[in-house]
């Protein structure tokens, strides 16, 4: 049976399970064999990461193709205006291109635990969160688009992958999924990737013969 498992990972922490330059990795919290994580979490970043065995499960969860939403939660230098949240609701335009629309609120700081070591304060500037899904992955996003609309990302959360929160899990916790949620899971993307009826490959037309007519009857 294919295995997921939650992960709340710290501040400070790679997302991989060694290193050579002796960094905090995985493996100081998640002590169980064969376990890769699925997609990538910064290490200045901080929330849920998925880990499976399983390499259509990790394809599944990670890949752009099946939109899977990412909810994080986001403090942010300021106090974001109404056509700063448009703007992300849109697209914003970065400089591998535009992102695709995001769905993003405003919201009052979240009971969670203190970021250790905590962030860096500035006088006199207030700071606020966001809460913001996306579907896409790309690097560092969410913090290049927050800075791309004027307002610097500060701490950065993420609280919800697909159907799965952090509810519980403090950081460096974990929780297995029950089986039968992995099951539904690993269909559910057996059914993405299946292709559409009616989408099999045509057999294409030779192009036509632009040889010169005088040549052509030589043959």
């Amino acid at each position: 049976m294919s295995r997921i498992l939650l992960l709340n990972k710290p501040y400070d922490v790679l997302c991989q399970f060694t290193d050579a330059e002796g960094r905090h990795t995985l493996a100081e919290f998640v002590h169980e064999k064969g376990l890769y994580p699925a997609g990538r979490l910064d290490r200045d970043s901080e929330g849920m990461v998925l880990l499976t065995d399983d390499g259509s499960l990790q394809h599944c969860i990670a890949h752009p193709k099946h939109k899977l939403a990412k909810t994080y939660w986001v403090q942010v230098e300021g106090e974001p205006d109404d056509e700063a949240l448009q703007r992300l609701r849109r697209g914003v335009e970065l400089k591998d291109g535009v992102t695709r629309p995001a769905t993003v609120e405003r919201m009052e700081t979240p009971p969670i635990w203190d970021r250790d070591p905590p962030i860096r304060y500035r006088a006199n500037i207030p700071t606020s969160w966001l809460t913001l899904t996306i579907s896409e992955g790309r690097n560092r996003q969410v913090r290049r688009m927050t800075a791309a609309v004027g307002y610097p990302t500060l701490r950065l959360v993420r609280w919800a992958i697909g159907p799965w929160q952090l509810q519980g899990l403090q950081p460096g916790q974990w929780r297995e999924l029950p089986g039968d949620e992995v099951g539904a899971f690993l269909q559910r993307c057996t059914r993405l990737a299946a292709p559409r009826p009616g989408a099999a490959s045509r057999t294409r037309r030779a192009p036509p013969d632009k040889r010169p007519r005088e040549e052509k009857r030589r043959r």
